[in-house]
């Protein structure tokens, strides 16, 4: 059974949990097609946004990383190297796939800022639909923990996504974000938990 609410000693008792699959770094025209062809397939997919940390008031940054992941594939658009790419904008306006993530709305508002047309759809935003539902505690961290039955690393959380380089740490954690959400989604939804929302 899944519970409803978890401890930070509970989750730091569990096993370490990462994304198995393929992770695509895209940064070209090629990568892009090849993503958007892939996801256009998918019903359901996760969905996440990075964005360097900003250590001093009055200093933001504009989103830097995209992630977008099926259950074998995460990919990873630096939007700092690429702008807001079509496809990708195309993907997040389908109304027929559905795109998991935690906390959208701050990530939606982010896009928006880099591009102010963009009308994004069929979002399922896990932390305020679950707490609806009974959960005490949501965020990618302890639903992983409570329904994936895993521990995943927020060790990266605060480094810099605009590195010329990401680091295989960087991009592990970013993909697993972003699979942990469907992943999440898709094991409550095959047990039930999701009945009352969608009856709604």
């Amino acid at each position: 059974m899944i519970p409803l609410k978890i401890s930070k000693e509970e989750v730091n008792a569990l096993d370490l949990g990462a994304f198995p699959g393929n992770i695509i770094l895209v940064e070209d025209e090629t990568g892009l097609r090849e993503m958007e062809q892939d996801l256009k397939a998918s019903q359901i997919i996760g969905f996440d946004t990075e964005t360097r940390p900003a250590f001093r008031k009055g200093v933001s940054y504009e989103v830097a990383l995209l992630q977008l992941s099926t259950t074998e594939n995460a990919y990873l658009i630096r939007l700092n190297h690429t702008g807001f790419p079509p496809g990708a904008k195309t993907i997040l306006e389908n109304p027929n796939i559905v795109k998991v993530g935690a906390a959208v709305r701050d990530d939606l508002k982010a896009l928006k800022k880099i591009a102010p047309n963009f009308e994004p759809d069929s979002f399922f935003d896990l932390n305020e639909e679950l707490k609806r539902v009974g959960f005490l505690n949501v965020g990618v961290r302890n639903l992983s923990a409570m329904v994936l039955g895993i521990r995943i690393s927020k060790s990266e959380q605060v480094s810099n996504w605009e590195a010329p380089v990401l680091t295989a740490k960087q991009m592990l954690y970013a993909a697993t974000d972003a699979w942990a959400c469907l992943e999440i989604f898709l094991k409550l939804q095959d047990e039930g938990h999701l009945d009352e929302i969608f009856s709604i």
